[in-house]
């Protein structure tokens, strides 16, 4: 089995500091084989917030996944949104845009979503769903496969389907040809997991899509500070929500999701 902590929507320049000392220090009495973190990793792509962020990793254990989300491309500054827009976060947080971890258990593969010519949207396009498949693929069938954005793929019924990612439906379906398990994203600060069955009508396939709300930032959108928590082995997941209480300062669980996979399918245990 691994552990795998998954935060997101750090946004380091507006960020809630009582959470950063009580957070680091759970997650290292977790132990995870992995940390991924999707996205938004800053407020609006500062240089001083990049430090931040880059010092927070740096606090984490090792190894990480990580993805950047669409706060961390400049949105005042115009020549360095249209001409360099990631070149703060490669410089301070990571060099690479499809980051790929590999394990006897499982295989994950991260795409970059954020866009430069819109300022909320993300988007895939057609090398980065190939790479993803590609990589996916060459990992064998033994493994559970995850991909890792910042815009989701899919979100439980409501007024936010505007903001999945550009591009979801062929994406994934070279996502079931190569046999993706698990869907991570952020985005949205709201925590949720489901099967992607009831948006991809996708013939003996679906995913597991998990969304982390918020871990540090002070945006919240009606749900406290959180992150998950999955628990992987092949065929069975479960996914604990690590919530926010000030009162104890620390994060407690909040709600446990166990799936199974029958098939290339995955479905949520009652």
């Amino acid at each position: 089995m691994r552990t795998i902590v998954h935060l997101s929507d750090l946004h380091f320049g507006r960020i809630d500091e009582a959470l950063i000392a009580p957070i680091i220090a759970q997650i290292h009495e977790l132990a995870p084989d992995l940390i991924v973190v999707s996205g938004d990793l800053t407020q609006r792509a500062r240089s001083e917030q990049f430090l931040e962020a880059r010092q927070f990793l740096d606090a984490l254990p090792q190894p990480q996944i990580v993805v950047p989300g669409n706060h961390d491309i400049p949105l005042f500054n115009v020549a360095a949104r249209f001409f360099s827009p990631l070149t703060k976060y490669r410089r301070h947080i990571t060099p690479q845009l499809q980051p790929i971890f590999i394990d006897e258990e499982i295989a994950v593969v991260g795409i970059n979503t954020a866009r430069s010519l819109t300022i909320k949207d993300g988007r895939v396009n057609d090398r980065q769903i190939e790479i993803a498949r590609r990589e996916l693929a060459a990992a064998g069938d033994h493994v559970v496969k995850i991909i890792v954005t910042h815009h989701p793929f899919d979100l439980p019924p409501g007024p936010q389907h505007h903001d999945l990612v550009g591009k979801a439906l062929p994406a994934m379906r070279a996502f079931a040809i190569c046999g993706a398990d698990v869907l991570l994203a952020g985005h949205v600060h709201t925590s949720s997991a489901a099967s992607s069955a009831a948006r991809y009508d996708i013939q003996g396939y679906s995913a597991l899509v998990v969304q982390a709300g918020t871990a540090t930032s002070t945006r919240s959108r009606g749900e406290s500070n959180s992150f998950n928590v999955l628990r992987v082995e092949a065929h069975h997941i479960v996914v604990e929500r690590m919530h926010w209480h000030p009162e104890q300062g620390r994060f407690l669980l909040g709600a446990t999701d166990a799936f199974e996979q029958r098939g290339n399918e995955w479905f949520a245990l009652s």
